[in-house]
């Protein structure tokens, strides 16, 4: 294919506007540099202070994972409740952990601010990149899932380093946690259910008897903590049905603005959220959600460098009453669950395409191939072979062009010594396009195959980035198709450059391109090969397999009768010679 129509090198020829293929290489340059630079832009703060232990504590072991915060010691909880003894203080000890095994995930309370200190992911799926199982929580944050945010007034005592007294469900699925100063009252109370992602969590704060408003957080951290830069891929998220929209803020948004950014309204669902995984309340009630979005800068599990992640805070009432979904975003998980969480999965601006070819993908999964990656290339087939109407007319107007190559080097030999000034130079365009138009050939007709893939390349890319069910699927020796392969020599990468130049040789050569536009072209293969080697798999899976029926249609193309008779339609007529021809 081709945009230009003059050829030779001799430096008369006038300058040509940017072609289709110096366009695209741009465009998929511009992506590239956006994929691989966005995650670094965020930025990091010093890490949060060192807890001190908490004293006169004998009962039973110390805390020793509780960060950054120091308790509430018994001498201080003794002497609030002193100060008002209408209601009996709980006493400041430390009780055993108390762990919820559901079946699905692993979740381990501590009664010191009646909050969570992990909580695993029990599904093999889900694994960290460490290959352990993947905890949502970072013990490294300043409080703890489940601690309490108090946007006005304050209470009485420090609420997320208090010892609580813990009262667990006879059937282990449940857990209480009450505190009292006297004046401050606390209660929070988690239910779960067997092999359930779905669970309920219920907080209550009253000051001299009166309801105290709070927020129900998670802060420093969420999600999975083991890949690159984890920080980045993390934000809060609200859907309101309103505007039928889901709304998302990220860390340097609230750090940028120097506070927490605040949200509120008849939400469906309002949570935190990372690419795969989602820790999200749905209100049990008509009561408007009220949010707030925080920009920590905390170490992430494995590193001693901050980096900037956001948190969340939630409410809906001065009693705080919700269904809480934390788990995978597994689209047809989160519509079992609850059909308003399928809005969690955001394909995005490209939602068009990419939640129709996940559909897809997902289907031949489920149906037929019961592995991703083939699933990819079935899908792959079928783009193709739908597009092929489109592609034999560009493949007919690339052998026309080829076949007009004598009729146009002989148009640019006619003008070869004018002057880039010369008024007669426009003539020359105008020859050519004539020619073209004569023979019924565009000359862009070659790029718009190309140009009509590239919605559903991003559409792929997308699919690949929030799609917690291509997180870890293999295909053959690729461990996971969500990421680039784990190889010290990347073999998918390599084939799709090989592909992309076997392709070009089999590609007919159109006329009038320069020297210096095939060279580029030419080059075309290494600059993809460098784009796609960080890439996630399965993209590079789709692009290959895209070329090799590319190829197949290509040399079927090439022998049949339609090529032949696309590049006579364009010869001119015999001479005559004497009357005749």
């Amino acid at each position: 294919m081709a945009d230009t129509v003059q050829g030779g090198n001799d430096g008369s020829t006038p300058p040509k506007e940017m072609s289709m293929e110096t366009r695209l290489l741009l465009a998929f340059l511009l992506m590239g540099v956006v994929m691989f630079l966005t995650p670094y832009f965020f930025k990091s703060q010093p890490p949060p202070r060192k807890e001190s232990a908490p004293a006169g504590q004998t009962a039973a072991a110390p805390d020793t994972t509780a960060p950054s915060k120091a308790p509430e010691t018994a001498q201080a909880q003794a002497e609030a409740a002193a100060a008002s003894p209408s209601t009996p203080a709980t006493p400041a000890q430390v009780a055993p952990p108390f762990v919820v095994d559901n079946g699905v995930y692993k979740i381990t309370f501590t009664n010191q601010g009646g909050a969570v200190k992990s909580w695993l992911l029990m599904d093999k799926r889900y694994h960290g990149n460490d290959g352990k199982p993947l905890d949502l929580v970072n013990p490294n944050a300043p409080e703890r899932p489940f601690s309490l945010y108090f946007p006005s007034q304050k209470p009485t005592v420090d609420a997320n380093w208090s010892w609580y007294q813990q009262t667990a469900e006879p059937d282990g699925l449940g857990v209480t946690y009450e505190y009292s100063d006297g004046r401050t009252n606390i209660r929070k109370i988690f239910k779960f259910q067997k092999g359930s992602y779905l669970s309920e969590v219920t907080t209550d704060v009253t000051l001299d008897g009166q309801p105290l408003p709070h927020m129900i957080t998670w802060r420093g951290g969420f999600g999975d903590l083991t890949v690159s830069n984890p920080g980045a891929s993390q934000q809060t998220l609200y859907f309101n049905p309103a505007d039928n929209k889901l709304v998302k803020q990220n860390a340097r948004a609230a750090q940028k603005a120097g506070q927490p950014l605040s949200s509120g309204g008849a939400f469906s669902f309002a949570g935190i959220e990372d690419s795969y995984f989602g820790a999200v309340f749905l209100p049990r009630g008509d009561a408007p959600i009220q949010q707030l979005t925080f920009g920590d800068s905390v170490p992430p599990p494995a590193d001693k460098t901050p980096v900037a992640f956001a948190g969340v805070g939630v409410s809906d009432g001065a009693t705080n009453h919700f269904d809480l979904f934390v788990g995978p975003k597994d689209v047809d998980l989160l519509k079992r669950v609850n059909p308003k969480l399928e809005q969690a999965v955001d394909f995005g601006w490209f939602s068009i395409l990419a939640k129709p070819l996940f559909q897809m993908v997902n289907y031949f999964n489920d149906a037929f191939v019961h592995n991703f990656g083939w699933a990819i290339v079935v899908v792959t087939i079928i783009i193709n072979v739908a597009l092929l109407p489109l592609k034999l007319t560009s493949m007919k107007s690339a052998r026309k062009m080829q076949a007009l190559k004598p009729q146009i080097d002989s148009i640019n030999d006619k003008y070869k010594n004018l002057k880039l000034t010369d008024p007669r130079k426009a003539d020359q365009q105008q020859e050519v396009m004539e020619l073209y138009k004569k023979n019924g050939v565009n000359p862009m007709g070659g790029c718009f195959p190309m140009l009509l893939q590239l919605p559903i390349f991003f559409a792929f890319y997308k699919v690949f980035t929030v799609s917690v069910e291509m997180r870890g699927a293999s295909w053959l020796w690729v461990g996971d198709l969500s990421q680039p392969e784990h190889l010290a020599i990347r073999i998918l990468p390599i084939l799709m450059v090989g592909s992309q130049f076997l392709m070009q040789k089999m590609t007919p050569q159109a006329a009038g391109v320069d020297p210096s536009q095939q060279k580029m072209m030419q080059l075309m293969p290494l600059i993809f090969g460098f784009m796609f080697y960080q890439l996630p798999s399965g993209l590079v899976l789709y692009y290959l397999t895209s070329n090799l029926v590319g190829m197949a249609q290509q040399w079927f193309f090439n022998h049949t009768d339609a090529a032949t008779a696309a590049a006579q339609s364009v010869q001119p007529p015999p001479k005559k010679k004497n009357g005749r021809k």
